[in-house]
């Protein structure tokens, strides 16, 4: 099922058993920040992208490398080499994402972020190395953001698909056809939200991070509260722009997220998380941010 009818979206979705696969990852992957600098083009659409002044390529890669550590920690992680040529690069879930035995490759918006898709070393290590099958959207011509557009419920197999000019209703189609989903809700983003992940997470399958502004029609937010009741933990305003709601699960008992997010909860958000069997651990991202992504967006996930 792929609908825009939340009713009928979560009704069928309410049906489904928590069996489709593992609710988080296997593995991750990283791309450093090379070339770290404002993305013009990206900065067309991505209202949350500093201005060129507060980029600090150095503090950047600092920052990127303590991600590193900190999740190799948690669970398997790599990490490839950035492009000079591609300084959106270090924010890889929009371009490749994975699921059991196969990898996607999406079709970026915009010119700068296309060429990603090329590269042939992070291609080699999903088909040689761990031998996927590869299904590569890149070349048609629908956006499809991969899990930056699609916020994936992975152990029951939904997808929550924001469309923005980041991702049209082919695209989302195209992605939840590939991806072997059984119920995608398509709904649009409210005007200025880029990417889905940046408004909503969904952590191991059982609860939900939710920014209210993130979303053009309520009902969405209300479909999300129904589902993942009762840890569907609703974000402030000032949450939502402190990048809480770009979190990720990458294992059923931690939450991650920057360190400014965390600064940012509330005393409610953090007993809701801890009532939901989840610890929040952070890195400290100032640097990235300023990119207009946090955390979520820095993390490729092998499933």
């Amino acid at each position: 099922m792929i609908t825009r009818d939340i009713a009928e979206f979560v009704a069928h979705a309410n049906a489904l058993p928590a069996d489709f696969g593992p609710p988080t990852a296997r593995a991750a992957f990283l791309v450093a920040p090379d070339g770290f600098r404002l993305a013009t083009e990206s900065a067309t659409d991505n209202r949350y992208m500093a201005e060129h002044a507060r980029f600090d390529a150095r503090a950047a890669s600092d920052e990127h490398r303590a991600l590193h550590r900190a999740l190799s920690s948690c669970v398997p992680t790599v990490c490839f080499p950035g492009d000079p040529d591609a300084p959106d690069a270090l924010f890889p879930n929009n371009v490749f994402a994975t699921a059991p035995g196969r990898y996607l490759v999406g079709r970026m918006r915009h010119p700068v972020r296309q060429r990603e898709a090329s590269r042939v070393d992070i291609r080699a290590f999903f088909c040689d190395v761990l031998g996927y099958e590869a299904i590569d959207l890149s070349g048609q011509a629908h956006p499809c953001e991969l899990t930056g557009a699609m916020v994936i419920d992975r152990a029951r197999g939904i997808g929550w698909c924001g469309l923005s000019e980041r991702c049209d209703a082919t695209g989302a189609q195209l992605m939840h056809e590939a991806l072997g989903l059984r119920a995608t809700l398509l709904f649009d983003l409210a005007s200025g939200e880029y990417h889905t992940n940046v408004v909503l997470a969904i952590l191991a399958g059982r609860a939900a991070l939710v920014c209210p502004r993130g979303f053009a029609d309520a009902a969405v937010v209300d479909a999300l509260r129904a589902l993942y009741a009762p840890h569907a933990v609703v974000l402030s305003d000032a949450e939502h722009a402190a990048f809480a709601g770009n979190a990720i699960a990458l294992s059923g008992d931690t939450v991650w997220m920057s360190a400014g997010a965390v600064r940012a909860l509330s005393p409610s958000t953090r007993a809701q998380l801890d009532a939901a069997g989840f610890a929040v651990r952070s890195v400290a991202l100032d640097a990235i941010e300023a990119a207009g992504g946090s955390l979520r967006c820095c993390v490729g996930e092998v499933f």
